[in-house]
């Protein structure tokens, strides 16, 4: 089964070739399709930068990370956060971009005003072609995970910086200040988000409830929505899908999709792994998705 997987999807995800003059042979240099995700660490490894990067992994890209913050965190919550100074984490993407070249950035939780402001000026000095941003303002059992006052800062800093936003519906309400619970509340709320400079959004709907769990995506540049379907699937390992579908949204625009398609495949990944995910138990709590499904 694993081989027959790897057989199917070795053209997407192999790393690029290019060519080398050494002497006069020709020398083959593979290149990784890199992904640089910004955000928080989960040391239970179901969130933040441990999602990102298995994510990022099980969908053949190579990833890099700069870390914002420190959380001590378990299937059951939040019980502490240590936000890495700002200036160490421009430091840190720094190092990381005048180096590598990643195709995409996922940026997820950032916890200040001048974390904000740090990756919004130090992102935008490198040529990124697509910028995936992740609103994470609480984690999943209610702790706040962005400061109330840092909301304006993100839409003036963040939204203009992104080629896609993906907020669930409590983070799309916050940004706009008002509550959606409609198909056409949400489709005037994502149209509005877009406002701000974001490109496109995409507007979770998983926290509206009933069997199915519809997703709708704005596309800024044409002006035009489409709205995803899903059954909702049934069970309790479901910390880190925001992190995870953002990661593999930014890691199909990595390997060339367009928003449209990327969010597609990034969304049957994530619907694929939480199917497998649910018949697992780890912890005490709400546990993880099952990123590498494909392979084991």
């Amino acid at each position: 089964m694993i081989g027959h997987w790897h057989t199917q999807t070795c053209s997407l995800c192999a790393p690029e070739l290019s060519s080398r003059e050494t002497m006069g042979v020709t020398d083959m240099v593979r290149q990784y399709t890199q992904v640089l995700t910004i955000a928080g660490s989960d040391p239970g490894g179901g969130a933040g930068i441990q999602a990102d990067l298995k994510t990022f992994a099980a969908l053949g890209c190579y990833g890099l990370s700069v870390i914002t913050a420190l959380t001590a965190q378990s299937t059951t919550g939040v019980s502490a956060i240590e936000p890495v100074p700002s200036r160490f984490i421009g430091t840190q993407i720094d190092a990381v971009l005048k180096d590598m070249k990643p195709r995409a950035v996922k940026i997820g939780m950032l916890y200040s005003v001048e974390q904000l402001e740090v990756v919004a000026q130090t992102v935008k000095k490198y040529p990124v072609p697509h910028v995936v941003v992740d609103p994470v303002m609480a984690s999943q059992g209610g702790t706040s995970l962005l400061a109330p006052e840092a909301l304006p800062a993100f839409r003036e800093l963040m939204m203009p910086l992104a080629t896609l936003v993906t907020p669930n519906l409590p983070e799309a309400s916050a940004l706009l200040d008002t509550q959606i619970h409609t198909l056409e509340e949400i489709k005037a709320g994502a149209r509005r988000l877009a406002s701000y400079g974001g490109n496109s959004i995409l507007v979770k709907g998983g926290h509206m409830g009933g069997e199915q769990s519809n997703d709708v995506l704005f596309l800024g540049p044409e002006n035009r929505f489409v709205c995803f379907e899903e059954k909702r699937i049934q069970t309790l390992n479901d910390h880190g899908t925001g992190c995870t579908l953002s990661s593999a949204i930014a890691s199909f625009l990595a390997r060339g999709e367009p928003v449209e398609g990327a969010v597609r495949a990034g969304k049957a990944f994530l619907t694929e792994a939480l199917r497998a995910g649910a018949a697992y138990k780890i912890g005490k709590g709400r546990g993880p998705v099952h990123h590498f499904y494909r392979f084991w």
